[in-house]
């Protein structure tokens, strides 16, 4: 039995190769350019995968979602298509994919559940991307009702740990924080911030996702979404604040207001988690942000940025 993991050298991937046990293949880009249709069928033709774990993706914080919101509607949506009619065709009939609590509308009733996913445009700071990852849940509701393929969908909030994406107009926000930090601090500068520091987010950590991750694979076949988070809730200055502690950060932070927030809140639906696994621990903020700040700091520069 094996299963094929794409997007493996990304956040959660890395983090699932610490922790997988069994037959595994960890597809990355030198394996298949997944937005092509016949490299991605000629890796299932490679692979044989009995259950698929698609994790790959074009993804990026507000800055990269404003500059390349084509590139991001584009990519996605084939990356996506591809992935599932090849796993179809191969006759894949478990699989898991991701999306983000960032497509939900951005005016609708909280927290965020799954059931409300389409009601209403998302945030325009990320339309291109949150459009297309709505259609990675309609195409396995698709392939679910037509062939009775269990394709289920997990929706993570604000993932972060140790592999991720450092980049400081592009990345995420908790580790383009950490290398703003560390630049501010390399050059004796102020420590600048996108946005007000007031909007609230649900941050995750990579290991915990990845642990979260195989249960599904093993125990969730429903047709509904499931939304991964503790549903614990800080603000973005708040985060600064612990990243600048782990970082020993001593200088001036300074949030720029007249760069934009995004959704001011989104809590979500953690509640459907606790009841179907109730015995699960996330990792706290402060030991996950340490845990993040070290890797950075040993791994600095060779990491993805």
């Amino acid at each position: 039995m094996t299963t094929l993991v794409t997007g493996s050298p990304g956040l959660v991937g890395s983090a699932l190769q610490k922790i997988a046990s069994g037959d595994y293949y960890f597809a990355s880009r030198q394996d298949a350019d997944l937005t092509n249709f016949d490299q991605t069928m000629e890796l299932f033709n490679r692979v044989k995968p009995d259950k698929v774990i698609h994790l790959a993706a074009l993804v990026g914080g507000i800055g990269g979602n404003l500059m390349h919101s084509g590139d991001y509607f584009r990519n996605n949506l084939l990356i996506n298509a591809n992935v599932l009619e090849s796993a179809r065709i191969s006759g894949v009939d478990r699989l898991i994919s991701f999306m983000s609590t960032c497509v939900f509308p951005n005016e609708g009733p909280y927290p965020l559940k799954s059931t409300d996913l389409h009601n209403g445009q998302p945030h325009p700071s990320n339309f291109g991307y949150a459009y297309a990852k709505r259609m990675l849940e309609v195409q396995s509701r698709a392939y679910r009702a037509q062939w009775g393929l269990e394709y289920s969908v997990a929706i993570p909030t604000n993932i972060y740990g140790p592999n991720d994406n450092f980049n400081l107009t592009e990345g995420h926000v908790v580790p383009a924080l950490i290398h703003k930090t560390f630049m501010a601090q390399k050059t004796n500068s102020p420590l600048v911030i996108w946005g007000s520091g007031k909007p609230l987010r649900e941050f995750v950590f990579s290991s915990d996702i990845a642990h979260l991750t195989l249960w599904m694979l093993e125990n969730y076949t429903d047709k509904e979404p499931l939304i991964l988070s503790s549903g614990v809730e800080t603000s973005i200055e708040d985060l600064a604040l612990q990243v600048a502690r782990d970082m020993n950060f001593e200088g001036e932070i300074v949030f720029d207001a007249s760069k934009p927030d995004g959704q001011f809140r989104k809590p979500s639906d953690a509640e459907t988690l606790k009841n179907l696994h109730p015995g699960f621990q996330f990792t706290s903020l402060s030991a996950g942000i340490k845990d993040s700040v070290e890797w950075f700091t040993d791994n600095y520069p060779n990491l993805r940025m």
